[in-house]
């Protein structure tokens, strides 16, 4: 009986979550660890399947960074990052495609019906419209190629929206055209964070392999539970936030700046990571919040 109690009280500490959120827009971006380990994995989408069922529109965009650059690996193609970004060549494109939508998207949407719930795989290539971006040389400025590469300025929202009036979870693979018709490989953060942005969702959580952001990244121990929107640049210039963890930053700062109520940083190691962080009192991880007027 006593097991009881604790199960209903554990239900009724998640229904003013369950309320707060109900038909609310929630970005998940799908990543790390969460994504390399099968038993991880099927945590993770469980808790994307019960979002789904009680009422929340979740809307799945996720990476494949270790499955591509093993294709790559095994192609002999090198693999080479310019300020946390994939530089991507005209032959690794044709390889990020390929792995991105018939390895790591299928299994992520087969996922989810294994769980019992709907989902569709959605191309990034159609619906996603980017512009191919540069980098730059932090010491001298001078602009840096990164290849077949974008930034999302717009979505094609209709399929997005369709698969929500069908209770069904879109999948989007991190890929996108640009006006010329030419594919661009969108790094995933950036991806998930301009979908929250275009679609204004309430929340964006990141699933990575880190239980949020460290204060000093040698120690996990030192997660910062709460960062302001202000204190970005300060956590940037003292190294807080440094090589792929600073655009994650960046992009999420944009979101919110576009409407998107919080943005959360969480560890996909720990099961059920997702459903602690949005349907519990104490959550885990790092939350990104607005500044206060």
């Amino acid at each position: 009986m006593d097991k009881a109690i604790e199960k209903a009280a554990v239900l009724i500490e998640a229904l003013p979550y369950i309320q707060r959120f109900r038909d609310k827009i929630v970005v998940v971006k799908f990543g790390g660890s969460a994504m390399e380990d099968p038993e991880l994995t099927q945590s993770a989408l469980r808790d994307i399947v019960f979002m789904e069922c009680v009422g929340m529109r979740p809307v799945v965009v996720h990476g494949g960074g270790k499955a591509i650059t093993k294709r790559l690996k095994e192609m002999n193609i090198p693999t080479k990052f310019i300020n946390g970004l994939r530089y991507t060549c005209e032959q690794t494109i044709k390889v990020v495609d390929e792995v991105l939508h018939d390895e790591v998207n299928i299994g992520l949407v087969e996922g989810i019906r294994a769980q019992g719930g709907a989902a569709r795989s959605l191309s990034g290539k159609n619906v996603l419209k980017a512009k191919r971006i540069f980098s730059a040389d932090k010491a001298t400025g001078e602009r840096l190629d990164l290849g077949f590469v974008g930034d999302i300025y717009d979505i094609e929202s209709a399929p997005i929206l369709q698969a929500f009036e069908q209770g069904v979870i879109p999948v989007i693979t991190p890929l996108a055209k640009d006006d010329s018709g030419a594919v661009l490989n969108v790094n995933a953060d950036l991806a998930a964070s301009r979908v929250a942005e275009i679609l204004k969702a309430r929340k964006l959580v990141f699933l990575s392999d880190v239980p949020g952001l460290l204060r000093d990244p040698s120690d996990e121990s030192t997660v910062i539970s709460t960062v302001n929107m202000d204190e970005v640049e300060s956590l940037v210039a003292s190294g807080v936030i440094s090589g792929g963890m600073a655009p994650k930053i960046h992009s999420a700062v944009r979101a919110l700046k576009a409407g998107t109520n919080k943005v959360h940083l969480i560890d996909g190691r720990i099961k059920h990571s997702l459903l602690l962080e949005i349907f519990t009192n104490s959550g885990i991880g790092t939350e990104i919040v607005k500044s206060k007027v």
